[in-house]
């Protein structure tokens, strides 16, 4: 069974998951530590809990979800694994900083890429891919279907949906992955977000004045 740690981190308060099992392999998605102080709370949780991360993982490459990649990468020495077409995103990860005035470290380049229909596995773990475009060009979603659980970046939160206005953003194709991607899976979907709190398939679809 998986088991789901997400802390808050940096200075957009997002939340970066990680993911186990009794095998105490772990997933590392969307890590935002950002400064020392961030970087020591997930590497005390990984080392008291006896983990073993296997994989680096980002759902879509925004500074807020990768400013941990290079410590992640450095200290457990795993390879990081996107979607292709975010590589222009995180290519422009440090101009992006810079522009907001942010100190971050060089993300390492990604060296697997990740397309729908890809399978993740971990420990006895499994989680498959879906391909949830529209806030960025190359977001993804992991989902797996015994515990009813989704992994979806900042595709959608919590009575919202994922900005559009940044660069390879567009309504209408996160709202198409929002309807034909997310919503087939189920309304007892629990989904995890990159901000805020979790929510369920079934709610946003009642509920969210983008969807109804």
């Amino acid at each position: 069974m998986i088991s789901i740690h997400s802390f808050v981190f940096g200075p957009f308060q997002e939340n970066t998951y990680l993911l186990f099992d009794e095998s105490k392999e772990c997933i590392i998605i969307d890590p935002g530590c950002y400064d020392d102080r961030e970087r020591a709370q997930i590497a005390d949780f990984i080392e008291k809990n006896k983990l073993k991360p296997v994989k680096l993982i980002n759902t879509h490459c925004h500074l807020d979800h990768v400013f941990g990649n290079g410590f992640i990468a450095d200290n457990y020495q795993l390879k990081l694994e996107i979607n292709k077409l975010d590589k222009p995103v995180l290519d422009s990860f440090l101009t992006t900083c810079k522009l907001y005035g942010l100190n971050a470290s060089p993300s390492p380049q990604p060296s697997i890429y990740l397309n729908e229909g890809d399978v993740i596995t971990f420990g006895n773990s499994t989680l498959e891919i879906l391909f949830t475009p529209g806030h960025s060009p190359g977001s993804i979603t992991f989902y797996e279907g015994k515990q009813k659980i989704a992994i979806v970046g900042d595709v959608l939160f919590y009575g919202s949906i994922g900005r559009t206005d940044l660069p390879g953003g567009d309504f209408e194709t996160l709202i198409n992955s929002i309807k034909n991607k997310l919503f087939p899976l189920g309304d007892d979907y629990t989904i995890y977000n990159g901000h805020g709190p979790s929510t369920t398939i079934g709610f946003e679809r009642m509920n969210n004045p983008f969807l109804v």
